[in-house]
């Protein structure tokens, strides 16, 4: 079956194996989708992930996630899709959202790749707000 918002099925898997106190969960890889994968696990939001080539062309992400050692809790607590097909959201370079004051992160698709919303004011550039996570 064809999937139309390859990100928001991504953020669903998240967030449905956290609900479900799962360790690892497993993706259908994509360039954009390694990326956003980088990107959390430098930022700390997953213990760590690998990708996987399959039979198929199209391959596998693996992702562990991570979850508070007191409380069980996950470490991702939110991740908003803001940008869909149905409703594209660009900023300018000057209009970059801060999410929670700067305690999250937006993910934000540039000229320049895919990148937070912090590296994309070092870089002083606009794009496609993908989604928020904190």
């Amino acid at each position: 079956m064809a999937v139309t918002d390859p990100v928001a099925d991504y953020l669903t898997r998240i967030r449905n194996a956290q609900m479900a106190k799962h360790r690892v969960v497993e993706i259908p890889a994509s360039n954009l989708k390694k990326r956003i994968t980088e990107i959390l696990y430098d930022q700390g939001y997953i213990l760590r992930y690998k990708f996987e080539e399959t039979s198929n062309k199209q391959g596998v992400i693996k992702i562990a996630l991570k979850y508070d050692a007191s409380s069980k809790q996950p470490v991702i607590r939110k991740m908003k899709r803001i940008s869909r097909p149905g409703l594209r959201h660009y900023v300018k370079a000057d209009e970059l959202p801060r999410v929670i004051n700067g305690l999250g992160l937006a993910i934000i698709s540039t000229s320049k790749g895919v990148i937070t919303d912090k590296k994309a004011r070092e870089e002083n550039v606009g794009g496609e707000v993908l989604f928020y996570i904190y």
